[in-house]
């Protein structure tokens, strides 16, 4: 059976929920629900279990804290025998406005803490879906924002982002990457243009 690892970045604990840098644990937490699955606390991470269409599907949401994300997925997509190209990770990026998002192959990290472990560990060719959440603070107050929570409005801007990323990452598991791209990079551009209005 294809398998497939779905990793969420973001910190645990109840005084990181909803904050920017935990939009990756938004996103999976919305995929696990419309899959009808619950999380489980194993090693290294909050795991659940799906099918998509017979494809096994691990959802992972580290509990390494996001500097040493790259230690639970390196654990399970060893554990699972998973192969790094059915990995997608679900990230925050200042880099792109709230509301808007970015698949791609393999980059750099960023900057990204979290993306920085990963490629440590197991290097930069793997999926990750770069979700925005702008850049709105001065010089020197980037920890505050990325750790600061989202209000009502921002989350008006960001729910149809993950509505739109739980149906990036099934035509990830189905389709593969390539065409999932194609089909998903052009909305995450309307989105910006919608919000610059």
């Amino acid at each position: 059976m294809d398998k497939y690892l779905i990793v969420g970045l973001g910190n645990p604990g109840r005084e990181y929920e909803m904050t920017r840098h935990n939009t990756g644990f938004m996103v999976v937490d919305e995929l696990a629900n419309k899959l009808g699955v619950t999380f489980e606390d194993k090693r290294y991470g909050f795991v659940a279990e799906a099918s998509i269409k017979g494809r096994k599907v691990f959802i992972l949401k580290p509990t390494t804290y996001m500097n040493l994300s790259g230690n639970a997925v390196r654990y399970w997509l060893q554990k699972e025998n998973i192969e790094q190209s059915r990995m997608l990770v679900i990230v925050d990026d200042l880099s792109i406005p709230l509301g808007d998002f970015r698949l791609k192959g393999n980059g750099s990290n960023g900057g990204h803490n979290g993306l920085g472990n990963i490629q440590q560990l197991i290097g930069q060719q793997y999926a990750r879906l770069r979700m925005g959440i702008g850049a709105d603070f001065q010089q020197g107050q980037q920890v505050d924002w990325v750790l600061g929570k989202y209000d009502d409005e921002d989350i008006k801007t960001l729910q149809p982002s993950i509505d739109m990323a739980v149906e990036i990452i099934k035509s990830f598991v189905l389709a593969g990457l390539n065409i999932t791209m194609n089909q998903f990079n052009k909305f995450g551009k309307k989105a910006k243009q919608t919000n610059q209005k």
